[in-house]
């Protein structure tokens, strides 16, 4: 096939080498975000996939509004059979999903209906799913609603990140998307209309999504502690300075005291006490310090039994 490749951050990436490397499939054109300002030089940085297109000798298109006409009217002259999308993070227009033969096919990175949106893969750690995966959609005027085509499972490991569940699910996105293609060749798709009733909405990372809050239980702290490694990352403060908090166990011990207080310290760690039993922090990093062990930093800071971490 002759395939168009949309995509903006890493996740895209393994999508887009699998079909480079596919001796089945041509990459005719990739199109992506714009470049963006960086720092504060200023200086405008390529997205992930426009570095690996541009590695490739790949043609690159970077509108900033892909229903502009005179974009789609370019986009028309390009030999194309499919529009393979991943995480490209514009709505696209009927005028661009109706043109290819075989239509425009998105690798979500969630078990649709299951977590629509932004950030699926974060979101399905934050609400404690045990299960999460990889859907090919045929893409529709709405936000991941149309109808899916393949799907790959997998199970969220106990100590399962947000950025280890992304390079897990990226690359089963880059197999997924090679066999539903060659499916597609073959006439042999069945989609399947999404149950509307069973959708859940993934919104948008922000910052302060990470502001914890110790007055919630345990459990949750710590998978909002692993699910936003690594960004926005989960912080709160200590002694007036930002904390954050990379790694914690969870225990169900009940010391009676207030949230947040930190109730027993260790060589090893420091437990903290939450809304519902308390957590053992074993990774942080302090304002202005690395990311280190907690028994690193407990040797180069002062904790005391009754100490707060709080915002």
């Amino acid at each position: 096939m002759n395939v168009i490749f949309m995509g903006t951050p890493d996740f895209a990436v393994p999508a887009l080498q699998g079909l480079l490397q596919s001796e089945k499939h041509r990459v005719t054109a990739v199109v992506t975000q714009p470049d963006k300002a960086r720092g504060r030089s200023g200086k405008l940085t390529f997205t992930p996939v426009k570095e690996a297109a541009a590695a490739a000798g790949i043609p690159v298109y970077t509108p900033k509004r892909v229903k502009d006409p005179e974009f789609v009217e370019a986009l028309r002259e390009i030999p194309c059979d499919v529009i393979a999308v991943a995480a490209f993070g514009q709505i696209l227009p009927p005028e661009i999903l109706e043109f290819p033969r075989y239509g425009c096919i998105n690798v979500h990175a969630s078990l649709l209906p299951r977590w629509r949106g932004a950030a699926p893969i974060q979101w399905a750690i934050l609400e404690g799913d045990k299960k999460t995966g990889i859907t090919t959609m045929q893409m529709d005027a709405g936000l991941d609603t149309g109808d899916m085509l393949l799907q790959r499972e997998v199970e969220i490991a106990p100590d399962e990140t947000g950025e280890s569940l992304h390079d897990k699910l990226a690359e089963m996105g880059s197999d997924l998307l090679l066999e539903t293609l060659e499916l597609a060749e073959q006439g042999a798709l069945r989609p399947v209309p999404q149950r509307e009733e069973d959708s859940t909405y993934a919104k948008m990372l922000t910052r302060d999504l990470g502001r914890l809050d110790f007055s919630w239980e345990a459990e949750k702290i710590e998978r909002y502690i692993r699910g936003l490694n690594s960004w926005p990352s989960a912080f709160t403060a200590l002694r007036g300075r930002t904390l954050k908090l990379w790694r914690a166990e969870v225990t169900d011990t009940e010391t009676g005291e207030e949230p947040g207080t930190v109730v027993s310290v260790e060589k090893d760690g420091f437990t903290v006490q939450t809304g519902k039993g308390c957590l053992i922090i074993r990774e942080l990093q302090l304002e202005g310090k690395k990311r280190m062990s907690a028994a690193d930093f407990l040797r180069g800071i002062k904790l005391e039994k009754g100490d707060m971490l709080c915002i």
